[in-house]
């Protein structure tokens, strides 16, 4: 299984349980690692049998900006959906980051990371 990663994407959504998180947002930061055969695409130089992975930015950012959720486990979930409407993609790891996590002890990041596929 080739790989196709995106790391790095921001976006300011509006996710959290408490009320501040809700009101005001934050930065979110998400990586997505893609499994793909990319065989098809390298052989024909053809964009249209791989993962178009400006769009697939794009839309990963709109979901982070979107509609809020309490929990970032759920942003994966629909994160990780985005990616697997793709026919072309077999599998999906998703890192949601949250470094602006309300903690209240000096800290680097807060990240869940889950693993989807087809099968």
């Amino acid at each position: 299984m080739d790989r196709v990663a995106l790391r790095g994407l921001k976006g300011h959504g509006h996710h959290g349980v408490f009320p501040e998180e809700r009101e005001t947002g934050q930065t979110f930061v998400v990586d997505v690692v893609l499994g793909l055969d990319t065989r098809p695409a390298a052989a024909g130089d053809d964009l249209t049998k791989t993962v178009h992975y400006g769009i697939l930015a794009e839309e990963v950012v709109g979901v982070v900006e979107g509609e809020p959720v309490d929990l970032i486990e759920t942003l994966a979930e629909r994160i990780a959906a985005v990616c697997l409407r793709n026919e072309i993609v077999a599998e999906v790891e998703v890192c949601v980051h949250k470094p602006g996590a309300p903690i209240t002890v000096p800290f680097d990041d807060v990240t869940v990371t889950i693993n989807r596929s087809r099968v």
